[in-house]
C-alpha cells in the first residue's frame, strides 16, 4: 500500500458511538460477576482510542458488547449504546447484528492462529467476509480480495491467495486478519490486542499499516492493550481500565505526561523504558478486586500505597482535569491533601515526545 502523508483528523464534534452507562455481567456457576461496572464513554469519528489495563480490566468484554460477541452466559444489565440511528443494546437476534458486525464494525483479534481456519486458502477467507455483505461476481470479489492482500502489504498477492495460514509467518497471518476485517470497509475498526504474539519488528510494523489503513479509509480505530508503550504513537485518546471502569481519560499527552490516577502512575511505572540500571522493574502489588462482590469505594484503592481512607468508603466520581481530561480518584477533590506521582514518572518528561516510549 503507497504511503499517505495526510494523518487521521479527528472530528470532536461528531460521535460515532455513544455508551451511557454500562454494565455488563456474566453468570459463572451460579454466581454472577460484573465485567462492566457503569461505563460511559464517546467515541469520535476518525480517531484512534486506545483503552488499557491488566488483563481481566473488562477492555475486550466492553468492546464486545459493540458487535453483539458476548458469550452465552453475559449480558448487558444496564445502560444504552448508541450507534447512529441504532441503540445496540435492544439488538436480540442474530439478523439484528448482520447490519452491524463487519460490515460497519469489524474486529481484529490478536491470535490470528485461532482466527482463522486451517482448512481454507486464506484468499477464500477474505472472499467470504467481503461477499457476506455485499452482492458481487465471483470475478469481482476475487479482485477486491487481491486488492485488500496488496493493502495489508502481503507481496504476491495471486501467489498468496491459493496458501494456507500454516503457509504464512505470524506477522503475514496478522496481516490476513486485519484484511478479512477491512474487507467491507467498517466505520470502526477494534483492534483487540493486535501485536500481543508478534516481536518487536514486526508489532512496529502492524501498527504502522493500522495507521496507513486509518488514513486511507478514514477508519475510527479502537485499540485495546495491557501495554502503554504499544499504543504511545498510535492513539489520540487513552482510556485507562481497572475493574471494568474506566478510571481516567484524555489525549495521549495528557495520560502519559500528566496521569492523576493512581492506576495509570502504576501502569506507566511497569513500563520496562522507565527502568533504572541496576534496580528491578516496577511492579504492581497485590491482585485486581474480586468482581464477584460488591466493590467498596475506589477499587484500585487495596493495590494504592497512598491510598485515602475515603477511597475505602466511596466510590469517586469524576474530576475534570481539562476539557478532554477527566480522572475517577479522590486525589483531585479540593479537600484532598497534594500527593504527586512517584518520582521516577519525571523520567517521562525527558523523553522525546511522539514514540520514545514505543516498544518500537
Amino acid at each position: 500500500m503507497e504511503d499517505y502523508i495526510i494523518e487521521h483528523t479527528p472530528d470532536y464534534n461528531n460521535p460515532v458511538l455513544t455508551v451511557e452507562d454500562l454494565v455488563v455481567k456474566f453468570n459463572l456457576r451460579g454466581q454472577v460477576l460484573t465485567a462492566v461496572r457503569g461505563i460511559s464513554l464517546e467515541l469520535y469519528k476518525g480517531e484512534s482510542l486506545a483503552i488499557v489495563g491488566e488483563s481481566g480490566s473488562g477492555k475486550s468484554v466492553f468492546t464486545k458488547t459493540f458487535m453483539g460477541l458476548l458469550d452465552n452466559n453475559g449480558w448487558i444489565d444496564n445502560g444504552h449504546i448508541y450507534y447512529h440511528d441504532y441503540d445496540l443494546t435492544t439488538f436480540k437476534k442474530e439478523k439484528d447484528w448482520t447490519k452491524i458486525r463487519g460490515q460497519r464494525i469489524a474486529m481484529v483479534f490478536q491470535d490470528p492462529m485461532t482466527s482463522l481456519n486451517p482448512l481454507k486458502t486464506v484468499g477464500k477467507q477474505i472472499q467470504e467476509a467481503f461477499t457476506l455483505h455485499n452482492k458481487v461476481s465471483k470475478a469481482e470479489a476475487k479482485a477486491r480480495t487481491l486488492e485488500l492482500l496488496a493493502d495489508v502489504g502481503i507481496p504476491e498477492p495471486e501467489k498468496r491467495y491459493k496458501q494456507y495460514p500454516h503457509e504464512f509467518s505470524g506477522g503475514m497471518r496478522q496481516r490476513v486478519v486485519i484484511a478479512i476485517a477491512m474487507a467491507c470497509v467498517p466505520e470502526i475498526l477494534i483492534c483487540d490486542e493486535p501485536t500481543t504474539a508478534l516481536d518487536v519488528t514486526i508489532q512496529a510494523q502492524i501498527l504502522d499499516l493500522l495507521k496507513k489503513l486509518q488514513a486511507k479509509y478514514g477508519l475510527t480505530v479502537i485499540y485495546i492493550t495491557h501495554d502503554l508503550g504499544v499504543v504511545a504513537n498510535v492513539a489520540d485518546r487513552i482510556a485507562v481500565m481497572y475493574a471494568g471502569d474506566i478510571v481516567e481519560i484524555g489525549t495521549c499527552d495528557e495520560v502519559f505526561y500528566d496521569p492523576k490516577h493512581p492506576y495509570t502512575w502504576a501502569l506507566l511505572s511497569s513500563l520496562p523504558q522507565l527502568g533504572i540500571k541496576g534496580e528491578d522493574l516496577y511492579s504492581i502489588q497485590g491482585t485486581p478486586p474480586n468482581l464477584f462482590q460488591h466493590i467498596q469505594g475506589d477499587a484500585f484503592a487495596p493495590r494504592n500505597p497512598q491510598a485515602l481512607k475515603v477511597d475505602f468508603v466511596a466510590r469517586p466520581p469524576y474530576f475534570e482535569v481539562t476539557p478532554t481530561h477527566k480522572a475517577r480518584t479522590w486525589l483531585l477533590d479540593p479537600r484532598a491533601p497534594k500527593i504527586d506521582p512517584p518520582p521516577h514518572l519525571k523520567n517521562i518528561m525527558n523523553l522525546n515526545r511522539g514514540g520514545d516510549l514505543s516498544n518500537g
